[in-house]
Protein backbone atom coordinates (compact mmCIF):
# COMPACT_ATOMS: atom_id res chain seq x y z
CA UNK A 1 0.00 0.00 0.00
CA UNK A 2 1.24 3.54 -0.73
CA UNK A 3 2.35 5.89 2.05
CA UNK A 4 -0.81 7.92 1.51
CA UNK A 5 -4.01 7.20 -0.34
CA UNK A 6 -7.42 8.73 -0.95
CA UNK A 7 -9.86 5.85 -0.97
CA UNK A 8 -13.41 5.43 -2.16
CA UNK A 9 -15.03 3.01 0.27
CA UNK A 10 -18.63 2.29 -0.60
CA UNK A 11 -19.05 5.81 -1.95
CA UNK A 12 -17.35 7.41 1.06
CA UNK A 13 -14.11 9.34 0.52
CA UNK A 14 -11.38 8.60 3.05
CA UNK A 15 -7.97 10.27 3.26
CA UNK A 16 -5.73 7.54 4.66
CA UNK A 17 -2.23 8.62 5.65
CA UNK A 18 1.06 7.23 6.97
CA UNK A 19 0.40 3.74 5.68
CA UNK A 20 4.07 2.82 5.98
CA UNK A 21 4.35 3.85 9.63
CA UNK A 22 5.22 0.95 11.93
CA UNK A 23 2.45 0.31 14.45
CA UNK A 24 3.91 -2.82 16.07
CA UNK A 25 7.70 -2.29 16.33
CA UNK A 26 8.43 -5.83 17.59
CA UNK A 27 6.99 -7.37 14.41
CA UNK A 28 7.41 -4.46 11.98
CA UNK A 29 3.67 -4.46 11.30
CA UNK A 30 2.60 -1.27 9.54
CA UNK A 31 -0.56 0.79 9.69
CA UNK A 32 -1.31 -0.28 6.14
CA UNK A 33 -1.20 -3.94 7.16
CA UNK A 34 -3.52 -3.31 10.09
CA UNK A 35 -5.99 -1.49 7.84
CA UNK A 36 -5.76 -4.30 5.29
CA UNK A 37 -6.65 -6.81 8.02
CA UNK A 38 -9.73 -4.81 8.99
CA UNK A 39 -10.80 -4.60 5.33
CA UNK A 40 -10.70 -8.39 5.06
CA UNK A 41 -12.30 -9.15 8.42
CA UNK A 42 -15.03 -6.51 8.11
CA UNK A 43 -17.76 -8.86 6.86
CA UNK A 44 -17.70 -10.86 10.09
CA UNK A 45 -16.72 -8.01 12.42
CA UNK A 46 -19.23 -5.33 11.42
CA UNK A 47 -22.28 -7.22 12.74
CA UNK A 48 -20.65 -7.14 16.19
CA UNK A 49 -20.04 -3.38 15.92
CA UNK A 50 -23.34 -2.39 14.32
CA UNK A 51 -25.57 -0.03 16.32
CA UNK A 52 -23.38 -0.24 19.43
CA UNK A 53 -21.49 2.46 21.30
CA UNK A 54 -17.85 2.52 20.22
CA UNK A 55 -15.16 3.00 22.87
CA UNK A 56 -11.87 3.74 21.11
CA UNK A 57 -8.45 2.86 22.52
CA UNK A 58 -6.24 5.11 20.42
CA UNK A 59 -2.52 4.71 19.74
CA UNK A 60 -1.72 7.49 17.26
CA UNK A 61 2.02 6.67 17.28
CA UNK A 62 1.79 2.91 17.50
CA UNK A 63 1.51 0.49 20.39
CA UNK A 64 4.67 1.71 22.11
CA UNK A 65 3.68 5.37 21.96
CA UNK A 66 1.18 7.54 23.83
CA UNK A 67 -2.30 6.09 24.20
CA UNK A 68 -5.68 7.26 25.42
CA UNK A 69 -9.28 6.11 25.76
CA UNK A 70 -11.88 8.08 23.87
CA UNK A 71 -15.61 7.64 24.35
CA UNK A 72 -16.88 10.77 22.63
CA UNK A 73 -16.76 10.74 18.84
CA UNK A 74 -14.19 13.32 17.65
CA UNK A 75 -15.57 16.59 16.33
CA UNK A 76 -13.57 16.13 13.12
CA UNK A 77 -15.42 12.93 12.26
CA UNK A 78 -17.03 12.71 8.81
CA UNK A 79 -20.64 13.86 8.83
CA UNK A 80 -21.81 10.45 7.62
CA UNK A 81 -20.67 8.66 10.78
CA UNK A 82 -23.69 8.39 13.10
CA UNK A 83 -23.43 9.10 16.81
CA UNK A 84 -25.43 8.02 19.83
CA UNK A 85 -25.76 10.64 22.60
CA UNK A 86 -25.74 9.15 26.10
CA UNK A 87 -26.12 11.23 29.25
CA UNK A 88 -23.08 11.13 31.54
CA UNK A 89 -23.84 11.84 35.18
CA UNK A 90 -20.13 12.37 35.90
CA UNK A 91 -19.66 14.91 33.10
CA UNK A 92 -23.08 16.50 33.46
CA UNK A 93 -23.62 16.30 29.72
CA UNK A 94 -24.24 13.82 26.94
CA UNK A 95 -21.39 11.87 25.39
CA UNK A 96 -21.86 11.37 21.65
CA UNK A 97 -20.44 7.92 20.91
CA UNK A 98 -19.39 6.91 17.40
CA UNK A 99 -21.45 4.12 15.85
CA UNK A 100 -19.66 1.95 13.28
CA UNK A 101 -22.14 0.45 10.82
CA UNK A 102 -20.09 0.23 7.64
CA UNK A 103 -16.60 -0.48 6.36
CA UNK A 104 -15.77 3.18 5.74
CA UNK A 105 -16.50 4.05 9.37
CA UNK A 106 -14.41 1.11 10.57
CA UNK A 107 -11.42 2.20 8.47
CA UNK A 108 -11.84 5.81 9.56
CA UNK A 109 -11.67 4.77 13.23
CA UNK A 110 -8.56 2.65 12.66
CA UNK A 111 -6.95 5.40 10.59
CA UNK A 112 -7.07 7.82 13.54
CA UNK A 113 -5.18 5.31 15.68
CA UNK A 114 -7.98 3.20 17.13
CA UNK A 115 -6.10 -0.08 17.04
CA UNK A 116 -8.48 -1.54 19.61
CA UNK A 117 -12.24 -1.28 19.16
CA UNK A 118 -14.42 -1.87 22.21
CA UNK A 119 -18.21 -1.92 22.23
CA UNK A 120 -21.11 -1.79 24.64
CA UNK A 121 -23.04 -4.98 25.42
CA UNK A 122 -26.23 -3.12 24.45
CA UNK A 123 -27.38 -1.48 21.26
CA UNK A 124 -27.90 2.24 20.82
CA UNK A 125 -31.69 1.93 20.80
CA UNK A 126 -31.91 0.27 24.25
CA UNK A 127 -29.25 1.50 26.64
CA UNK A 128 -30.34 -0.59 29.62
CA UNK A 129 -30.88 -4.02 28.05
CA UNK A 130 -27.78 -5.95 26.98
CA UNK A 131 -27.83 -8.55 24.25
CA UNK A 132 -25.42 -10.75 26.21
CA UNK A 133 -23.89 -11.40 29.61
CA UNK A 134 -20.09 -11.28 29.49
CA UNK A 135 -17.56 -12.98 31.73
CA UNK A 136 -14.05 -11.56 31.40
CA UNK A 137 -11.50 -14.10 32.67
CA UNK A 138 -8.33 -12.28 33.62
CA UNK A 139 -5.29 -14.09 35.05
CA UNK A 140 -3.43 -12.64 38.01
CA UNK A 141 0.34 -12.93 38.51
CA UNK A 142 1.39 -16.55 38.33
CA UNK A 143 -1.65 -17.59 36.27
CA UNK A 144 -2.06 -17.49 32.52
CA UNK A 145 -4.10 -18.38 29.50
CA UNK A 146 -4.39 -22.08 30.32
CA UNK A 147 -5.75 -21.32 33.78
CA UNK A 148 -8.29 -19.02 32.13
CA UNK A 149 -9.22 -21.83 29.73
CA UNK A 150 -9.83 -24.19 32.65
CA UNK A 151 -12.08 -21.62 34.32
CA UNK A 152 -13.89 -20.96 31.03
CA UNK A 153 -14.83 -24.64 30.89
CA UNK A 154 -16.19 -24.39 34.42
CA UNK A 155 -18.19 -21.30 33.44
CA UNK A 156 -19.66 -23.34 30.58
CA UNK A 157 -20.59 -26.14 32.97
CA UNK A 158 -22.39 -23.81 35.40
CA UNK A 159 -24.21 -22.13 32.52
CA UNK A 160 -25.22 -25.55 31.25
CA UNK A 161 -26.75 -26.35 34.64
CA UNK A 162 -28.86 -23.22 34.17
CA UNK A 163 -29.88 -24.24 30.66
CA UNK A 164 -27.79 -21.49 29.09
CA UNK A 165 -25.26 -21.58 26.27
CA UNK A 166 -22.02 -19.60 26.36
CA UNK A 167 -19.63 -18.75 23.54
CA UNK A 168 -15.87 -18.33 24.10
CA UNK A 169 -13.34 -15.98 22.56
CA UNK A 170 -9.85 -14.91 23.43
CA UNK A 171 -9.31 -11.43 24.81
CA UNK A 172 -6.39 -11.10 22.43
CA UNK A 173 -4.17 -10.83 25.49
CA UNK A 174 -3.68 -13.19 28.41
CA UNK A 175 -7.33 -13.96 29.08
CA UNK A 176 -10.50 -15.47 27.72
CA UNK A 177 -14.07 -14.21 27.61
CA UNK A 178 -17.38 -16.06 27.63
CA UNK A 179 -20.52 -14.43 26.23
CA UNK A 180 -24.03 -15.63 27.02
CA UNK A 181 -26.46 -14.56 24.26
CA UNK A 182 -29.76 -13.12 25.53
CA UNK A 183 -33.13 -12.31 24.05
CA UNK A 184 -32.83 -8.62 24.95
CA UNK A 185 -35.59 -8.60 27.57
CA UNK A 186 -33.39 -8.60 30.68
CA UNK A 187 -31.98 -5.30 31.95
CA UNK A 188 -28.50 -4.82 33.39
CA UNK A 189 -30.19 -4.69 36.80
CA UNK A 190 -30.85 -8.43 36.26
CA UNK A 191 -27.82 -9.54 34.28
CA UNK A 192 -25.13 -8.01 36.47
CA UNK A 193 -26.28 -9.83 39.66
CA UNK A 194 -26.46 -13.09 37.69
CA UNK A 195 -22.88 -12.63 36.50
CA UNK A 196 -21.72 -11.77 40.00
CA UNK A 197 -23.45 -14.78 41.54
CA UNK A 198 -21.87 -17.16 39.05
CA UNK A 199 -18.43 -15.68 39.72
CA UNK A 200 -18.95 -16.02 43.48
CA UNK A 201 -20.08 -19.64 43.09
CA UNK A 202 -16.89 -20.49 41.20
CA UNK A 203 -14.79 -18.71 43.82
CA UNK A 204 -16.53 -20.58 46.65
CA UNK A 205 -15.90 -23.92 44.91
CA UNK A 206 -12.17 -23.34 44.30
CA UNK A 207 -10.96 -20.25 46.19
CA UNK A 208 -7.37 -21.20 45.51
CA UNK A 209 -7.93 -20.85 41.74
CA UNK A 210 -10.73 -18.30 41.22
CA UNK A 211 -11.44 -14.85 42.60
CA UNK A 212 -14.53 -12.72 42.02
CA UNK A 213 -13.25 -9.57 43.71
CA UNK A 214 -11.21 -6.94 41.92
CA UNK A 215 -8.54 -6.28 44.59
CA UNK A 216 -5.13 -7.02 43.07
CA UNK A 217 -3.86 -8.29 46.41
CA UNK A 218 -6.26 -11.25 46.07
CA UNK A 219 -5.37 -12.25 42.52
CA UNK A 220 -1.93 -13.88 42.67
CA UNK A 221 -2.06 -17.33 41.09
CA UNK A 222 -5.79 -17.01 40.41
CA UNK A 223 -8.17 -16.12 37.61
CA UNK A 224 -10.46 -13.15 38.14
CA UNK A 225 -13.96 -13.86 36.86
CA UNK A 226 -14.78 -10.24 36.16
CA UNK A 227 -18.55 -9.77 36.27
CA UNK A 228 -18.40 -5.99 36.58
CA UNK A 229 -18.34 -5.38 32.82
CA UNK A 230 -22.09 -6.02 32.75
CA UNK A 231 -23.14 -2.40 33.03
CA UNK A 232 -24.25 0.44 30.79
CA UNK A 233 -21.05 2.40 31.30
CA UNK A 234 -18.44 -0.19 30.35
CA UNK A 235 -17.40 -1.99 27.20
CA UNK A 236 -15.74 -5.18 26.02
CA UNK A 237 -13.20 -5.60 23.26
CA UNK A 238 -15.08 -6.41 20.07
CA UNK A 239 -14.69 -9.81 18.44
CA UNK A 240 -11.98 -9.63 15.76
CA UNK A 241 -10.40 -6.46 17.17
CA UNK A 242 -6.63 -6.28 17.08
CA UNK A 243 -5.08 -5.74 20.52
CA UNK A 244 -2.30 -3.27 21.28
CA UNK A 245 0.17 -5.87 22.55
CA UNK A 246 3.77 -6.62 21.53
CA UNK A 247 2.44 -8.58 18.57
CA UNK A 248 -0.77 -7.92 16.58
CA UNK A 249 -2.86 -10.51 18.37
CA UNK A 250 -6.63 -10.53 17.90
CA UNK A 251 -9.67 -11.13 20.11
CA UNK A 252 -10.60 -14.39 18.42
CA UNK A 253 -13.80 -16.45 18.62
CA UNK A 254 -13.18 -20.08 19.58
CA UNK A 255 -14.89 -23.45 19.52
CA UNK A 256 -15.26 -25.16 22.88
CA UNK A 257 -13.38 -28.19 21.60
CA UNK A 258 -10.38 -25.92 20.95
CA UNK A 259 -10.47 -24.75 24.56
CA UNK A 260 -10.69 -28.36 25.77
CA UNK A 261 -7.83 -29.48 23.54
CA UNK A 262 -5.56 -26.64 24.68
CA UNK A 263 -6.18 -27.57 28.32
CA UNK A 264 -5.65 -31.29 27.66
CA UNK A 265 -2.35 -30.65 25.87
CA UNK A 266 -1.20 -27.83 28.13
CA UNK A 267 -0.77 -25.73 24.98
CA UNK A 268 -1.53 -22.06 25.62
CA UNK A 269 -0.11 -21.09 22.21
CA UNK A 270 -3.02 -22.92 20.56
CA UNK A 271 -5.28 -20.13 21.83
CA UNK A 272 -3.21 -17.20 20.51
CA UNK A 273 -3.95 -15.85 17.03
CA UNK A 274 -2.53 -12.97 15.02
CA UNK A 275 -4.18 -11.19 12.11
CA UNK A 276 -3.27 -13.61 9.33
CA UNK A 277 -4.32 -16.66 11.30
CA UNK A 278 -7.67 -15.06 12.12
CA UNK A 279 -8.40 -14.42 8.45
CA UNK A 280 -7.60 -18.08 7.72
CA UNK A 281 -9.99 -19.14 10.48
CA UNK A 282 -12.75 -16.95 9.07
CA UNK A 283 -12.23 -18.48 5.62
CA UNK A 284 -12.41 -21.97 7.10
CA UNK A 285 -15.17 -21.54 9.70
CA UNK A 286 -17.00 -18.27 9.06
CA UNK A 287 -18.00 -16.25 12.11
CA UNK A 288 -17.78 -18.55 15.13
CA UNK A 289 -19.21 -15.72 17.24
CA UNK A 290 -22.35 -15.26 15.11
CA UNK A 291 -24.53 -17.14 17.65
CA UNK A 292 -23.91 -14.34 20.14
CA UNK A 293 -26.02 -12.16 17.84
CA UNK A 294 -28.59 -14.75 16.78
CA UNK A 295 -29.29 -16.93 19.84
CA UNK A 296 -32.10 -15.48 21.95
CA UNK A 297 -31.91 -17.01 25.41
CA UNK A 298 -34.23 -15.76 28.17
CA UNK A 299 -33.27 -15.36 31.81
CA UNK A 300 -35.98 -17.21 33.71
CA UNK A 301 -36.62 -17.83 37.38
CA UNK A 302 -37.04 -21.55 36.80
CA UNK A 303 -33.45 -21.67 35.63
CA UNK A 304 -32.24 -20.23 38.90
CA UNK A 305 -31.75 -16.89 37.20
Amino acid sequence: MAARSDLDVGGRRLAIGHLDSVVFPRTGTTKGEVLDYYVHVADVMLPHLRDRLLHMHRYPEGVEGPRFWQKGCPEHRPEWIPTAPVWSRDKGEAIAYCVVNELAALLWAVNIGSIELHTSLHRRDDLHRPTAIAFDLDPGPGAGLLECAEVALRVRAVLGDLGLDGRPKTSGGKGLQVYVPLDGRAAYAQTKPVARTLAEVLEAQTPERVVSRMARSLRTGKVLVDWSQNTEHKSMVCAYSVRAKERPTVSTPLRWDEVEAAVDRGDAAALVFEMGAVLERVTAHGDLFAPVLTERQPLRRDRGT
